[in-house]
């Protein structure tokens, strides 16, 4: 693990070297009409063990519609006593400060969107300047990361971990042993189709080990996902070593990846969205998934849309009215790779 030094204009107003509960803020100088001489507050969390061990970057809201993962870290933050953690836990509840305030998948200061910022820009917006932080000062000094997502507002997601698969064979393999940890049982497989602006993509540049999470949506926050990320990272705490260890029951895991964008469906026309299926549902292709109503124009008929490929339903939008292009489903297939991988 190295430090490094980075140039960045963002100031944390807490020492991580140290130990116990440590509660500040980074402090985000972006000078505009609300804020013209101070900065945005992003709550940073520290907690330093009294043994030695390695260091946990958690991350969530992200996006801020997506509330799930900043209400978990939050009860961990209270709930984790320093006493019984080997190494130190630098927990971001709230990344995108300004768009949890706002409920806003992006930010409201720059309308950017934080999980297509990376690697950043030190000198650029509050979202480059976010993303520059976490990937050249944050990342260097963590041996994992976690990051915490749901569907937002506009769209659910089945339960998942998301481990990014690269040319590295040890850092992929350490970040599939990360996602079985987790415990869902379904775990999305990254590699050519992911991002190269994500959280994880960061993390792949930085050869740290690190999982997301997807946990339901529709932007509130729901009590059953909350716990499946509170839970999800306490088990990888035990994993790494940080936490005891008690007994494993590590469900069997499904691996699944999206290769292509013609598995998923998009609105071919604006309407009302009549859908026929449900997140983490199996679906066959040529099977129903719905019809959209040209509600402008009641005359028209509605259009019938069907899946094209078998597999199983990731993500769907949750939007009642549509525009077209917008994604209606996201289908996921089991992959030969990640069976190998799961043996």
């Amino acid at each position: 693990m190295s430090t490094g030094t980075y140039k960045s204009r963002i100031h944390c107003s807490i020492d991580l070297s140290g130990e116990g509960r440590q509660i500040g803020d980074l402090r985000l100088r972006y000078s505009d009409n609300r804020q013209p001489l101070g900065f945005y507050p992003v709550p940073i969390i520290c907690i330093g063990g009294t043994e030695e061990g390695p260091t946990l970057l958690l991350i969530g809201g992200v996006h801020g519609d997506e509330f799930e993962g900043p209400v978990a870290l939050m009860r961990l933050m209270h709930s984790l006593p320093p006493r019984e953690i080997s190494g130190r836990i630098i927990m971001l509840p709230a990344l995108n400060m300004p768009a949890i305030e706002a409920t806003s998948r992006i930010s409201p200061l720059d309308r950017a969107n934080l999980n297509r910022a990376f690697p950043g820009d030190p000198d650029g917006g509050p979202t480059a300047m976010l993303a520059h932080f976490v990937e050249t000062v944050l990342m260097p000094q963590s041996d994992a990361v976690i990051d915490l997502h749901a569907g937002g507002k506009a769209s659910v997601f089945a339960a998942c971990a998301l481990a990014s698969r690269n040319e590295d064979a040890d850092l992929s393999e350490s970040n599939l042993a990360l996602a079985k940890a987790f415990g869902i049982p379904l775990i999305w497989l990254l590699g050519a189709y992911n991002d190269d602006r994500s959280v994880n993509a960061a993390a792949a540049r930085r050869k740290v080990p690190m999982i997301a999470a997807e946990l339901g949506g529709g932007g509130g926050c729901d009590p059953v996902h909350a716990d499946l990320a509170e839970a999800g990272v306490r088990r990888c705490l035990a994993h790494l070593g940080m936490l005891p260890a008690g007994p494993r029951d590590d469900p069997p895991s499904r691996l699944v990846e999206v290769t292509s964008a013609a598995q998923n469906i998009y609105a071919p026309c604006r309407g009302l969205f009549d859908r026929k299926f449900a997140a983490g549902e199996e679906v066959e292709a040529g099977q129903d998934a719905g019809f959209i109503h040209p509600i402008g124009e009641p005359s028209r008929p509605p259009v019938r849309l069907v899946h094209p490929s078998t597999g199983i339903v990731l993500a769907h939008g949750n939007r009642g009215h549509v525009e077209r292009g917008e994604m209606l489903a996201m289908v996921a297939h089991d992959t030969m790779v990640g069976a190998e991988a799961s043996r």
